[in-house]
């Protein structure tokens, strides 16, 4: 649960975006997506708190419009995370047969030669009609 570093009771309007600053004071900024034009300006600051950051905490404004602190949880590292045992070297190992895979890769290369093939003898350019009736002396045939 978050605990409530300062009372402020803060009103929030529609497309401000509040949060706490460097120097420990309740801004706000103008959201880009809260509707309507962004002016452009700097954020303005709503109430002066001075609240001294503690590391290891994170600091918000809830509902009711008070600055509150919560402890942040952080991932583990992967190095620091427990490594599954090994089984022992006593255990036999079995090998098993992949004929399957082998085939139905074999069959996924066919359709994809047949696919390209398909492809580019749609790219060929095609003579119009009119272009195979008309002879060289450009009288058109019947």
């Amino acid at each position: 649960m978050a605990t409530v570093v300062e009372k402020t009771g803060i009103k929030r309007e529609k497309g401000w975006l509040y949060y706490l600053d460097k120097k420990g004071d309740v801004s706000r900024a103008r959201m880009a997506r809260g509707g309507g034009k962004v002016p452009k300006g700097r954020p303005q600051r709503v109430v002066k708190c001075g609240i001294e950051r503690e590391e290891g905490f994170l600091y918000f404004i809830d509902k009711k419009g008070h600055v509150c602190k919560v402890k942040m949880v952080r991932r583990r590292k992967t190095a620091a995370r427990r490594t599954p045992a090994r089984k022992s070297a006593t255990r036999k190992r079995t090998t098993t047969r992949r004929t399957a895979g082998k085939k139905t890769a074999r069959k996924k290369a066919a359709r994809r030669s047949t696919a390209r093939k398909r492809t580019a003898a749609k790219k060929t350019p095609r003579r119009s009609k009119t272009s195979r009736r008309r002879t060289t002396t450009g009288r058109a045939r019947r």
